[in-house]
């Protein structure tokens, strides 16, 4: 039995799902020529056509279709297998985490991570979804909003957040007032948390009868505040950007801490990366230095 040729299906799949050679070819690292030829030899291999050519790339005929779903997943179990047995770059760190707090926070001070460290290279892995250490092998750790535990996770406490009300300045200018008193004169955004009747209830003040809109996002949620639809009870540590910006003002000098604290989580495989060790060593001190000026902030 000839020997199964894995290079043209993992070709041919990846082909398959970008739709253009060109784009195959550069993901696989091949010219399009090389890519050109496997899937020539794979189809007169199988004596099927597998892609219809067109002038705005390629698609599967019939046959590729069924050849692509009975190799794809397989193909896909098979590379995630073999990676636990790929050799461990420690040079190289990969870190997943919130985009916004990608953007408000680490990215920002990361300049200075690298400069001592010019040895060293970040992959930032941003999405909304919590990474799997088991599946996702390559991922060396993460930053997270929550509870501080996580089951088979070492979680390092990074720092609290705390929330306030937060507004546009043009929203400010047109309804006047900057009180925990006067945001009865407000429209309200509400998230998740529900947090409000807590505000009002320890600062004093008169909750709305209902809230203007809700967000399942504290980003969204904030940029809603910066647009001038209402206030929002913000995350300071994401907004920063937007009030450092001038798009967003604090409306009182309360703060209420937040529910959830951030946190440096890792599987245990990591504990040994020296990259991540480096890491690490530097965010303890960024963290502990900026939960010393939200305690000067928040006094």
């Amino acid at each position: 039995m000839s020997r199964l040729p894995l290079q043209a299906l993992q070709g041919f799949v990846t082909a398959a799902r970008l739709g253009k050679l060109s784009l195959a070819a550069e993901a696989l690292n091949l010219t399009v020529s090389a890519l050109s030829h496997q899937v020539r030899g794979l189809e007169d291999r199988l004596q099927q056509r597998l892609f219809e050519r067109g002038p705005r790339g390629i698609r599967l005929t019939a046959d590729g279709q069924r050849l692509f779903d009975a190799v794809a997943g397989p193909l896909q179990s098979l590379e995630h297998a073999l990676r636990p047995c790929a050799g461990r770059r420690d040079h190289v760190l990969t870190l997943s985490l919130l985009p916004s707090m990608a953007s408000s926070w680490l990215v920002p001070r990361l300049p200075g991570f690298l400069a001592a460290h010019p040895q060293l290279e970040i992959n930032l892995q941003s999405g909304i979804g919590l990474v799997d250490f088991q599946r996702d092998r390559d991922v060396d750790a993460a930053m997270r909003y929550g509870p501080g535990h996580w089951p088979g996770l070492e979680a390092m406490p990074l720092f609290e957040d705390w929330i306030a009300p937060l507004a546009s300045p043009d929203l400010v200018r047109r309804l006047g007032g900057d009180t925990p008193g006067d945001l009865s004169r407000y429209p309200l955004l509400e998230d998740d948390a529900g947090r409000w009747p807590e505000w009002f209830n320890r600062f004093g003040g008169q909750r709305p009868p209902r809230f203007v809109a809700r967000f399942d996002d504290a980003e969204t949620l904030h940029r809603a505040a910066a647009s001038g639809m209402g206030v929002a009870l913000g995350r300071l540590t994401l907004a920063k950007p937007l009030v450092d910006a001038g798009l967003l003002v604090l409306l009182s000098k309360q703060r209420m801490k937040a529910n959830y604290a951030h946190y440096l989580v890792h599987p245990p495989r990591s504990a040994d990366h020296a990259g991540f060790l480096a890491f690490r060593d530097w965010l303890r001190g960024e963290a502990a230095d900026y939960a010393d000026h939200l305690a000067r902030e928040t006094g």
